[in-house]
């Protein structure tokens, strides 16, 4: 699984378009994907907005972790997540904003933690950090 994180608006979708070029991929954006995608490369982005609406929808944080879980555990696929660095330690005034960003940083930790490798970009700047 490869992590590629930033920013909003700080290129990297490109990134990782640029990175799969010439490559079948699935995208998944505000979503996960479906358990019967057969899709080799699957990347994943837009979790935030994934993750406020379950939130939403009054699903808890146990049962988001166990759902990004079971994604990460899909042998067969190369994974890329999209994630985009939020608030830089601003704490949002609104409570599901709040929640959303206490969960995600949690379900980061885990992903991060999981990631053979992950790229920090920076303004359409890639920098490998494991």
């Amino acid at each position: 699984m490869h992590i590629v994180f930033g920013g909003a608006f700080n290129g990297k979708r490109q990134y990782v378009k640029d990175r799969l070029e010439g490559q079948v991929a699935q995208w998944n954006e505000g979503r996960l994907p479906e358990p019967s995608a057969t899709e080799i490369n699957i990347v994943i982005a837009g979790l935030e907005l994934w993750v406020k609406q379950q939130l939403e929808q009054g699903f808890t944080e146990e049962y988001l972790m166990e759902q990004v879980k079971k994604t990460v555990g899909r042998e067969q696929t190369q994974q890329t997540w999209i994630l985009t660095d939020l608030n830089r330690g601003i704490v949002p005034t609104e409570r599901i904003e709040r929640e959303m960003r206490d969960v995600l940083g949690r379900i980061y930790q885990f992903l991060f933690a999981e990631a053979h490798s992950i790229t920090r970009i920076w303004y359409g700047i890639p920098e490998k950090l494991k």
